[in-house]
């Protein structure tokens, strides 16, 4: 619920009215009809996720600028800042493979917003994840590791998902453990 909230910039005055209306209706007595609230809560979700997306847009420009510019980083044609960390050995997955990775993400401030278990890698086919991941992984070879800085274009865009605002720029540390199958 926590972060379904954090896109809205709640008022301590708007979180005290949720406090009370989560209250009111886990007691039976809602105070007002969610067919009347709906549609408000709606729009003002609306306007304040855009107003997020608008700030990340340029926060996430100016980070993604001065990125760039750092050493040994490649910036791919799609806008992906991809710099080797540890040069693995052996074959890259392809497009249609299914990997095992361990991976940390991080917002242009640090704050991390996921990872995968420490000592349980993460297994995905490359073709079902962020387009960042598809190409960033590819370049990649077994026991490598990696920092896909990711444009919002090729990551999340400008909706988001939960828990990552609209044209947030996203950092992932990758370590490509395995490439365990293809997938045709």
């Amino acid at each position: 619920m926590a972060q379904s909230l954090g896109p809205l910039n709640l008022t301590p005055a708007e979180v005290e009215i949720v406090k009370k209306g989560i209250s009111d209706g886990a007691s039976g007595k809602p105070a007002e009809e969610l067919n009347t609230w709906g549609p408000k809560i709606k729009g003002l979700a609306q306007a304040r996720a855009a107003a997020v997306a608008e700030k990340e847009k340029v926060t996430s420009k100016a980070y993604l600028d001065k990125a760039a510019t750092e050493p040994g980083v490649v910036k791919t044609p799609s806008g992906l800042l991809y710099r080797e960390v540890k040069a693995g050995t052996g074959a890259s997955p392809r497009e249609t493979d299914t990997v095992k990775v361990s991976y940390r993400g991080t917002f242009t401030n640090g704050t991390e917003f996921d990872k995968s278990p420490p000592g349980q890698p993460s297994q995905f086919a490359l073709n079902q994840v962020i387009k960042c991941w598809t190409e960033g992984v590819q370049k990649m070879k077994v026991g490598g590791k990696a920092v896909l800085t990711c444009p919002s274009d090729i990551a999340y865009g400008p909706e988001g998902r939960s828990g990552i605002p609209g044209n947030a720029a996203l950092i992932f540390e990758v370590e490509l453990v395995q490439i365990v199958g293809v997938k045709n």
